[in-house]
C-alpha cells in the first residue's frame, strides 16, 4: 500500500538483492488475514530478496502482557509451526527463509545497552504516539508499551536488513525508527506496508475479537458459520471483509477468482481481474451469498493443509498449552444423571485487587475485623476478616489486598461480609497469616487471574452447594519464592505476580 524510502530501495537494487524482515508479536492466534503478508513474502522471495521472519516474543510480553512470560516459549513455538504451515500452504519454499526469535538477541548486553541509549533520546510523547495503533491502549498504560517501538526500531539494525515490511498500522513505528535510529549512529531503513484487511464485522480483523476473524485451525463448519454472519451488504464494497480477502489474498495467490453459483443464476464465472469482480458486486450482478460460498471453498483449500499438519497429537498438545482457553460447562440440569460435570477452573473466581479504606474491630467478635474495601465499584464493600490475632490494624489500613468478590454474601456475627481477603497461612504451629500482596502500582478493581486462565468470565455468584471455591482452594499454595499459585500456575495481574511476604510453602485461604 505504501513505501517509505523508495529512492534508497532502488539504489540498493542496482547493486544487490534486498535484505528484508517481517516481524510478528507472538500474542493471539494467527488468523486468515496473516495470508496477506504471507503472499507478499512469497513475492519478495520470487523477486530474489533475502527474507527474515522474526517471532517477536519479547514484544508480545511488552504489549500490555498479551502473552504472559510463562507462555512465551509455547506461543513462539506455536507461531513458528503455524506460519511455516501457512507458507507451505501457498507454495513458499522455506529453505529460502531465515527464522529468528526476538529473545535470541534482544536480551544481549549490546542490545540492552542500545535500548537504554535510545530511551535517553526518545521523548515520552513520541514513544506513545509511535505505538498508538499497535500497542494495546489502556487507561493506565504500562511503561513496557513505551519501550515497544524502540525495540522494533533496533530490530532493523540487529537483524542487519535494508528494509522492514509490515502492515500500514505500523506506519508510526516505521517513521519513529527513521527519526531515531540515526541518532544512535545507525542507518535509516526502507519501509514497505501492506493494507489492513477488514474483519468479518467490518472493522480491522483482530485476534481479540472472535467474530471478526477466521482462525487458521477453525473447522469447516466454523468457517461456514462465520462467513454466513460476515458483513457483506449487497452492492456495498466499503469495509467489506469478504471482498477485501479476495482482493488481498485469493487474487494475488491464484491470479483469478471463481464465483460459484447455480445455473439458474448464470452459472460459475471466473474473474481474472479483481476490479471486474468488485464492479459486478457493486452493481449487484454478484450476490453476497454466492460470494461467501465461493470464498468458503477457496479458503478451505488454503486451510486444509494447515489443519492436517495440526491434527497430530504433538501439535494439538502445543496448541492447547499455548492458548489454554477453558470454557465454562453448562450446569447439569436437575434430574439428569449423565450430564457433563461442570468445569471447576480458576477463571470462575472473581478475584480483584482491593484497597482497604477503613478497619474496625467487629462490635461482637474479638477475633474479627470489619473492613471497608475499594474494589473499583461505586461503593466500597464491607468485608469481615478473622485477622485480629495475626495482622495489626495499622498494617491493614490503606494497604492493597487480594479480594475474592463473587462469594455469596453472608452474615458474620450480625455483619454481612461481601467478600474474602485472601491470605497465606503457615503450615506449622504457631500459625502465621499474611494477606496476599498484589504487585506494586496496582489499582483497586484490577483483575487477578491464574496464569493461562486470563480469558474466562467469572461466575456472577458462586453457589455455596457447588463448592467451586473450596475445590479450587485445595490446590492454592505459596511457592518457595513466596508467589501465590494454583497447581503451580502463578496468580497474576497485568503488572506481575501476586505474592506474600515470607510464608514459603504455605496454604492460601
Amino acid at each position: 500500500q505504501e513505501v517509505l524510502g523508495e529512492d534508497k530501495l532502488m539504489a540498493i537494487l542496482k547493486e544487490r538483492e534486498l535484505k528484508i524482515y517481517w516481524g510478528t508479536a507472538t500474542t493471539g492466534k494467527p488468523h486468515v488475514a496473516y495470508f496477506v503478508p504471507m503472499s507478499k513474502i512469497a513475492d519478495f522471495l520470487k523477486a530474489g530478496c533475502e527474507v527474515t521472519i522474526l517471532f517477536a516474543d519479547l514484544h508480545a510480553y511488552l504489549d500490555n502482557m498479551k502473552a504472559p512470560w510463562e507462555l512465551l516459549e509455547l506461543r513462539t513455538r506455536y507461531y513458528e509451526h503455524v506460519i511455516k504451515a501457512m507458507l507451505e500452504s501457498i507454495g513458499v519454499p522455506l529453505e529460502k527463509l531465515k527464522f529468528v526469535r526476538g529473545t535470541d538477541y534482544q536480551l544481549s548486553k549490546e542490545y540492552t545497552l542500545d535500548v537504554y541509549r535510545l530511551s535517553s533520546v526518545v521523548t515520552q510523547h513520541d514513544a506513545k504516539k509511535a505505538g498508538a495503533e499497535v500497542v494495546k491502549q489502556v487507561e493506565h498504560p504500562l511503561l513496557s508499551g513505551l519501550l515497544y517501538p524502540g525495540l522494533q526500531a533496533l530490530d532493523e539494525e540487529y537483524l542487519k536488513v535494508d528494509a522492514q515490511f509490515g502492515g500500514v498500522d505500523q506506519r508510526k513505528i516505521f517513521t519513529f525508527a527513521e527519526k531515531y535510529l540515526p541518532s544512535l549512529g545507525y542507518a535509516k531503513r526502507v519501509h514497505l506496508m501492506n493494507p489492513m484487511v477488514p474483519g468479518l464485522t467490518g472493522s480491522k480483523m483482530s485476534s481479540s475479537e472472535e467474530d471478526s476473524k477466521i482462525d487458521l485451525l477453525d473447522r469447516k463448519e466454523d468457517v461456514k458459520k462465520k462467513l454466513k454472519k460476515a458483513f457483506c451488504e449487497p452492492g456495498n464494497v466499503e469495509n467489506n471483509g469478504v471482498l477485501s480477502f479476495i482482493k488481498h489474498v485469493l487474487f494475488p495467490l491464484k491470479s483469478e477468482f471463481v464465483v460459484l453459483r447455480e445455473e439458474k443464476w448464470g452459472g460459475n464465472k471466473t474473474y481474472t481481474a479483481y476490479e471486474a469482480l468488485e464492479k459486478d458486486f457493486a452493481e449487484q450482478v454478484v450476490h453476497p451469498g454466492d460470494l461467501k460460498n465461493s470464498v468458503e471453498v477457496a479458503l478451505n483449500k488454503l486451510l486444509d493443509p494447515i489443519r492436517e499438519k495440526f491434527n497430530c497429537p504433538e501439535l494439538k498438545k502445543l496448541s492447547s498449552a499455548a492458548y489454554p482457553t477453558p470454557s465454562k460447562a453448562k450446569p447439569a440440569e436437575k434430574g439428569t444423571k449423565n450430564s457433563e460435570p461442570e468445569d471447576v477452573i480458576p477463571s470462575r473466581l472473581d478475584i480483584r485487587v482491593g484497597k482497604v479504606i477503613s478497619v474496625e474491630k467487629h462490635p461482637d467478635a474479638d477475633s474479627l475485623y470489619v473492613e471497608k474495601i475499594d474494589v473499583g465499584e461505586a461503593e466500597p464493600r464491607t468485608v469481615v476478616s478473622g485477622l485480629v490475632h495475626f495482622v495489626p490494624k495499622e498494617q491493614l489500613q490503606d494497604r492493597l489486598v487480594v479480594l475474592l468478590c463473587n462469594l455469596k454474601p453472608q452474615k458474620m456475627r450480625g455483619v454481612e461480609s461481601q467478600g474474602m481477603v485472601l491470605c497465606a497461612s503457615s503450615v506449622g504451629e504457631p500459625r502465621q497469616v499474611e494477606p496476599l500482596d498484589p504487585p506494586a502500582g496496582c489499582c483497586a478493581g484490577e483483575r487477578v487471574y491464574v496464569e493461562g486462565y486470563e480469558g474466562g468470565e467469572p461466575d456472577e455468584e458462586l453457589k455455596p452447594k457447588k463448592k467451586v471455591f473450596e475445590k479450587l482452594q485445595a490446590d492454592f499454595r505459596v511457592s518457595e519464592d513466596c508467589v501465590a499459585q494454583w497447581k503451580q500456575r502463578n496468580f497474576l495481574t497485568k503488572l506481575g505476580t501476586v505474592s506474600c511476604k515470607s510464608l514459603k510453602g504455605g496454604s492460601i485461604s
